[in-house]
């Protein structure tokens, strides 16, 4: 028999996931070339020339136990020393090889840092839309998962709606900017709101909150402005960055956290990340993978394949009728379901080829994710795809 956790994992188990492989039996019926996959998040661009050199470069490095073998268990000093200078050059900051643990994805860094800071029955808070895995993440650590009520149509963080859902058990707040899966960046203005929430709050019960961000889409920002840094408005901010979406390698399982001196209790905290990453079975974060990305730390990104992507399937579905939100950074696309029933809405969708995420999942039902970080030649074929679902759901 299984244990009480896991069945709460099966009966929360991710419908993205779940989507991502009924999209192969619908080739089968289907044929490939008609299915129009928009479910996960897998970018569909290679990583760039630098990547492959560096990691050509140590695969056949002389010293092989140096690029394969243990290190400590926060990392290589040397790439965490290389990160942190990344970061100030970045940010103005002044970080160093003590504030940066390597991680294995943006998702252990979360993992790794909530076992360190939740006691069982505490509660971590996040905003409607968001990543479903956070669920997980909490039933890890036998916390509960508050989530504030979704804005729309604007999805910016419900602030009037964050401050009374605050409590003594309150222990942290993730933070997804820009948001998977509406593509919001949270402006300034929304930050220092939450900060100051939050600083109340803990002179109100005498805590410490953690805000936890979740930063895997930084560099992928449409904008002409730039992604807030949180540590800049809130002193117990922990930062949680993965390569996966910048560098397109999602599969090699590689990025960081940041901690810096200004949080409560850091250097415990650093210690305990540490830890944590060893007793968690990660051990360390992937040896070759640290020392290549370390190697394209300052990559500058290329979006321009996005960028196309996205005005492709925005202009496409706007015009086609459906209510979209417009997305400032991330890979996803954020549509309003016709139906009322997002979930009927998806089944409806899949005669046609079309493989879509319910909104219902993100704590935001009603409406859709699309991830367009895929081929520019399936936004194409899809479109009158969605043009025929449109027409037969709006008979």
């Amino acid at each position: 028999m299984i244990s009480d956790k896991m069945q709460i994992y099966i009966d929360g188990s991710s419908a993205i996931r779940a989507l991502f492989e009924e999209s192969k039996k619908l080739a089968e019926q289907l044929g490939a070339e008609n299915v129009f996959d928009f479910s996960l998040g897998n970018p569909n661009f290679p990583p760039p020339a630098a990547f492959g050199e560096a990691v050509k470069k140590y695969i056949d490095a002389p010293d092989q136990n140096f690029v394969n073998g243990y290190m400590n268990n926060s990392g290589y000093p040397e790439v965490r020393a290389r990160v942190a200078e990344s970061l100030n050059r970045r940010f103005g900051t002044a970080y160093a090889e003590h504030n940066i643990i390597m991680t294995v994805g943006a998702a252990g860094g979360l993992n790794t840092m909530l076992a360190v800071l939740m006691n069982a029955g505490e509660e971590v808070m996040t905003f409607a839309p968001f990543f479903g895995e956070y669920f997980s993440y909490a039933t890890n650590v036998d916390a509960n998962l508050v989530v504030v009520p979704p804005n729309p149509p604007a999805f910016a963080p419900n602030v009037a709606a964050f401050a009374p859902l605050v409590t003594e058990k309150t222990r942290a707040v993730i933070l997804n900017s820009p948001n998977n899966p509406s593509g919001v960046i949270y402006g300034e203005d929304d930050l220092r709101a939450i900060a100051d929430v939050l600083r109340e709050k803990q002179r109100q019960f005498g805590t410490d909150i953690y805000i936890l961000c979740d930063e895997p889409y930084r560099e992928l920002n449409y904008t002409d402005r730039e992604v807030p840094w949180m540590p800049d408005y809130y002193n117990n901010t922990i930062v949680g960055y993965s390569w996966s979406k910048s560098l397109s390698i999602p599969g090699d399982r590689i990025g960081y956290l940041v901690i810096p001196d200004e949080v409560t209790d850091s250097p415990q905290i650093v210690q305990g990340g540490n830890i944590m990453t060893r007793t968690l079975g990660f051990v360390n974060a992937p040896a070759l993978m640290q020392l290549v990305c370390a190697a394209c730390v300052d990559l500058p990104v290329d979006i321009s394949g996005y960028r196309k992507n996205r005005n492709a399937l925005w202009h496409g579905l706007t015009g086609i009728g459906y209510t979209c939100v417009e997305p400032q950074g991330a890979f996803y696309l954020f549509v309003k379901s016709p139906l009322e029933d997002d979930k009927a809405f998806v089944e409806a969708a899949k005669p046609f080829g079309l493989v879509v995420v319910p909104g219902s999942g993100f704590g935001a039902p009603g409406w859709l994710r699309l991830a367009y970080c895929t081929s520019y030649v399936t936004i194409e074929r899809s479109l009158p795809q969605f043009k025929a679902l449109w027409d037969s759901v709006n008979k």
